[in-house]
């Protein structure tokens, strides 16, 4: 069943962009990207049980990263790759002291670490400053449409990252571990060597995706990266279901679709500026709450449980 599953998505991957008007690709790229970042956000929730409200810093360091080494000469192609490189790193120098803390003090560590990127990024003139990185160059994709494959193609490979790591051992010592601390340490797992790794891969997907999105736009700032979006991405993992494989691509497709739905909503004419974003922040809230009550484990779980017992003995 999940084979025919997986070769279904496959194809409707593959057959829908050139079936897409030319409007709804930059659509399709996001989604691809978005989900990209949540896959992270859901193994780092899911599986290491830290919540993070600054996921959207990583997706920043590895855009800045791709689009400056590019800006300065280097090939686009060596600069998508060093993009999931710098954000890693930079999880590694972050998580080391951060990962230390823990529940609600860890989650406003990590969206004050959002904070202080975006206010050094926004003053800082080697990134453009407030007005932001210009004149990135493309990547040789062939346009909107070689962006959509290559965002679905990134993602494809994270999935296929995510899925190993959590079949190995690594994995069960990570499920262990967000079931209970004690009990994982007294089995001999390094608990806080195995979350700084989840940390740090979480960042490097990020990072590729940024990396992607830096040159799909060719244009970067601060705004592009508000604090709005690390909640977006930590909304996405939860609907979809934390924890899950398809719960990121599931999740992202709701909240993208959601977030355009919105948008047209809000800036429809006698409705003020900021309507789009008070929307969205009442959206996500009743979302969160929605699902906590009605499908604590998202959409996934929930939707696997009932084909499962669909299938079983009547």
């Amino acid at each position: 069943m999940n084979r025919w599953v997986l070769i279904a998505a496959a194809v409707v991957t593959l057959a829908l962009p050139p079936l897409l008007p030319e409007r709804h690709l930059a659509t399709y790229v996001l989604l691809g990207l978005a989900a990209t970042v949540t896959a992270g956000v859901s193994m780092l929730m899911g599986y290491a049980g830290q919540v993070s409200l600054g996921q959207a810093s990583f997706y920043a360091i590895g855009g800045y990263a791709a689009g400056l080494l590019t800006v300065h000469g280097v090939p686009t192609v060596a600069g998508l790759l060093a993009a999931p490189v710098v954000a890693a790193a930079a999880a590694v120098l972050i998580g080391a002291p951060l990962l230390r803390l823990r529940g609600h003090h860890l989650a406003f560590a990590t969206l004050a670490m959002q904070l202080i990127l975006l206010s050094l990024l926004g003053r800082g003139d080697w990134a453009g400053g407030a007005i932001g990185l210009q004149g990135i160059p493309t990547l040789p994709v062939g346009g909107d449409l070689g962006y959509a494959y290559l965002a679905w193609a990134v993602l494809a490979v994270v999935l296929v990252i995510s899925r190993n790591i959590v079949a190995s051992r690594s994995g069960r010592g990570l499920r262990a571990a967000a079931t209970s601390e004690i009990a994982a340490a007294a089995g001999g797992v390094a608990i806080g060597r195995y979350r700084l790794t989840v940390f740090a891969l979480s960042a490097a997907f990020a990072g590729l995706a940024g990396g992607v999105y830096a040159f799909y736009l060719g244009y970067l700032s601060p705004g592009s990266f508000p604090v709005l979006l690390s909640i977006e991405f930590v909304v996405m993992a939860v609907v979809g279901g934390l924890g899950t494989i398809a719960g990121p691509v599931v999740g992202a497709t709701v909240i993208v679709l959601l977030v355009q739905a919105l948008t047209m909503l809000g800036t429809q004419p006698g409705l003020p500026g900021y309507a789009p974003s008070v929307l969205s922040y009442a959206v996500y809230a009743l979302l969160l709450v929605v699902t906590v009550l009605f499908l604590p484990r998202g959409i996934v779980p929930a939707v696997t449980r009932r084909l499962s017992k669909k299938d079983g003995p009547l």
